[in-house]
């Protein structure tokens, strides 16, 4: 015994019985030792506290404090839920690449590497989107992907360079079917795992029961702020009214986005209970189709709780000739930035072949993990989350 430490793995052999106080043991007849621990394990009581030691060191964190532990346990049981939630509605999980050899002219920035036999750049995916769309051309009418996406941006309490996501799409619906079914599917995914729909997070009750609160952005805006986007007769006057409420936006912003800027500035601080936003202009959407009686605006929402943004979806753009004029937008006011960025032709020729009507959502695994674990940052639902290193 003097020759082993706490934290040492043993092998021991004998006989199981209860102890009078009814506690299983064991009466040992030969100790083996398995491993030997030459790091001391961090005190009792006091545990592993130190933040940034606890990220780089989960090994250490799981062992000494359960609660993490537990944490990530839930965080398995809650993937395992939106599976089995996706899969009872027929939907088909699928795999797409995550080497990709193109960097698509999105507002995100790829992570670049080198494909040596190939001589040729390529870029880790900053979405699983295209290729989910290109199975629904090719006859898959429901699928979705559990995919890992990486982002080449900053990092903050709710941002990691690499991240899980789910994106689905189903073939013949819309927005507002997607949005009936996000609802229930976290209202069944937050039963399974909490056991109720009233959840604490951060001190504050969020009551995850339906039906959700449905606003438009506009709608939105105007309750929160006073402004009225329909008041707006050029983009020239919404610039100068977000100016004198404060409100930054660049110099040759449209009405769109000065409106997106305003929901930043007034509306997202107070949706605390879940929200469906809904109706986002064509300035901000590339990829969703435009509403049949209001060609400015697309057929989108984004939902809310606890003042953050969980997942985004649309109506789809399946119209090839309406893409194409977007992507070539976005690309160039990409390369306008001095920032390299492609058009997809190879999906702008998939769509040539034709898409049906679609519904589509991606919504960030990570941040619904954070909600229903109560946990204040995105690396505190990550196992091993990007970390500078040390020295």
């Amino acid at each position: 015994f003097k020759t082993m430490d706490i934290g040492d793995i043993l092998g021991v052999e004998g006989v199981v019985f209860r102890t009078k106080t009814g506690e299983v043991s064991v009466h040992a007849t030969s100790l083996t030792l398995l491993s030997k621990s030459l790091r001391v394990l961090p005190e009792k009581w006091n545990g592993l506290r130190d933040q940034d030691m606890r990220y780089r060191q989960r090994y250490v964190d799981t062992i000494v404090n359960p609660e993490v532990k537990d944490t990530f346990i839930k965080r398995s049981q809650i993937l395992k839920a939106l599976r089995e939630f996706l899969d009872a509605k027929g939907f088909l999980e699928v795999d797409t690449p995550v080497l990709q050899t193109i960097e698509i002219g999105a507002n995100s920035r790829s992570f670049v590497t080198h494909h040596n036999a190939l001589d040729i750049p390529m870029y880790l995916r900053i979405e699983t989107e295209l290729y989910l769309k290109r199975l629904i051309v090719g006859g898959f009418d429901k699928v979705y992907e559990v995919g890992r996406i990486f982002r080449n941006e900053g990092m903050d309490t709710r941002h990691n360079p690499e991240f899980t996501s789910i994106e689905l799409y189903q073939a013949y619906a819309d927005y507002k079917e997607i949005m009936d079914l996000v609802e229930e599917m976290y209202i069944y995914v937050t039963k399974k795992v909490c056991g109720t729909l009233q959840i604490q997070y951060q001190g504050k009750e969020i009551n995850m029961e339906g039906p959700w609160t449905r606003l438009t952005m506009a709608e939105a805006v105007k309750k929160y702020s006073g402004m009225d986007y329909y008041a707006w007769e050029s983009d020239e006057q919404a610039r100068r009214e977000c100016e004198a409420r404060g409100v930054h936006v660049e110099p040759n912003a449209v009405k769109g986005e000065c409106l997106e800027a305003c929901f930043d500035e007034f509306v997202e601080p107070n949706l605390i209970q879940p929200t469906f936003i809904t109706d986002y202009p064509v300035a901000i959407s590339p990829l969703a189709k435009r509403k049949k009686d209001e060609p400015d605006m697309t057929e989108r929402f984004e939902f809310f709780a606890n003042c953050s943004e969980l997942g985004n979806a649309f109506s789809e753009l399946n119209d090839p000739i309406d893409q194409r004029g977007r992507f070539e937008s976005q690309a160039a006011a990409k390369r306008a930035q001095g920032l390299h960025a492609d058009v997809d032709e190879d999906y702008l020729c998939a769509l040539e072949y034709g898409m049906p009507p679609t519904g589509g959502l991606g919504f960030g695994v990570d941040r619904l993990v954070m909600l229903l674990t109560d946990s204040a940052s995105i690396r505190d639902v990550l196992l091993f989350p990007t970390m500078k290193p040390l020295g």
